[in-house]
């Protein structure tokens, strides 16, 4: 049983208003109750879900001598591998129970950004990781494109109102290995109650128990997707810009029945940001009597910088 809405993509695609018009309600409500759906008739083909998958953990079965040779020290993180316990959840010290990959943006006409960002790194070792990982990135960039198209309908404004900030936006592709458990856990989960950073989270990988969702109540639910859904949550970013209109849900990853410890577990999020000069003031249309202005002006940039330093992926 599914306990997160499912909305279809192709309905906001269609040359149909009335479809269109369902796919915003239905996307925009269930981001003002939960936070998170599943989202059907993206444009990731299943061949390339299954060549990414594939090249995925060939990386992660490298040996760890070799995997190391590309974390890349002084960049928070944001490019390359990063190993086995580095982040932890905002507020905590013990380290998430997975090690992660990083693909970042690929700029092509803008110098001033392709300078601002770091370099995507090549996995000498495997020669298609990469373009698969480049193809994955920029067709999921591609339905988040259309999903704050959506959202920005919902919340009143210009349909291409994200459009200029999404474009050669810091976004990441973070392909994560949770490996086997070996030991009994002191503290640690694989990963910790959290709230996602950016504007919206694109999760591949979500088709078995694991991931939850914790609804207003209180209560952890599974959020569970069919084999053709992608898991889309908000991120603190469009909360703070929404003045909370749209939630940012606390979710986690939880160990597996100890059955299940021998096995590894692979997810794909692909976290889309804006460029980090975006505004994320709290939008005016918003913000009435009962919903007073709750957070200060800040850019995109300057959020990204304090919450990675909460994350411990940069060191003050």
């Amino acid at each position: 049983m599914q306990n997160i809405p499912s909305v279809d993509l192709r309905d906001f695609l269609s040359d149909d208003p009335v479809r269109k018009q369902k796919f915003v309600n239905e996307i925009g409500k269930a981001y003002e109750d939960i936070g998170f759906v599943a989202l059907k008739g993206h444009f990731l083909a299943d061949q390339l879900v299954e060549d990414l998958y594939g090249e995925v953990r060939s990386f992660f079965n490298l040996p760890l001598e070799t995997k190391a040779k590309y974390e890349i020290p002084g960049i928070g993180g944001q490019r390359g591998y990063v190993s086995f316990g580095k982040e932890s959840a905002k507020g905590r010290t013990t380290g998430d129970l997975k090690e992660f990959w990083h693909f970042g943006q690929y700029v092509e006409d803008d110098p001033k950004l392709k300078a601002e960002y770091p370099e995507n790194v090549i996995v000498e070792e495997l020669p298609k990781f990469n373009d698969v990982g480049k193809e994955a990135y920029q067709m999921l960039e591609k339905t988040g494109v259309y999903v704050l198209r959506a959202l920005a309908i919902y919340l009143g404004l210009d349909e291409f109102y994200f459009d200029k900030y999404a474009k050669n936006g810091n976004s990441i592709l973070r392909p994560i290995h949770y490996p086997p458990i070996t030991e009994e856990p002191k503290d640690a989960v694989r990963a910790a109650a959290h709230g996602d950073i950016n504007l919206i989270t694109l999760l591949m990988g979500a088709q078995g128990k694991g991931l939850q969702v914790q609804n207003h109540n209180g209560e952890w639910i599974d959020a569970i997707a069919e084999d053709d859904e992608l898991v889309i949550n908000v991120g603190d970013m469009l909360s703070r810009h929404s003045n909370n209109k749209l939630k940012s849900t606390i979710h986690q990853v939880v160990n597996p029945p100890r059955e299940l410890w021998g096995t590894s577990r692979f997810s794909i999020p692909f976290f889309m940001h804006p460029i980090s000069e975006m505004p994320l003031n709290v939008l005016e249309n918003t913000i009435d009597e009962d919903h007073p202005k709750a957070y200060e002006d800040i850019t995109a940039g300057e959020f990204l910088t304090e919450r990675l330093i909460e994350l411990g992926l940069i060191k003050k």
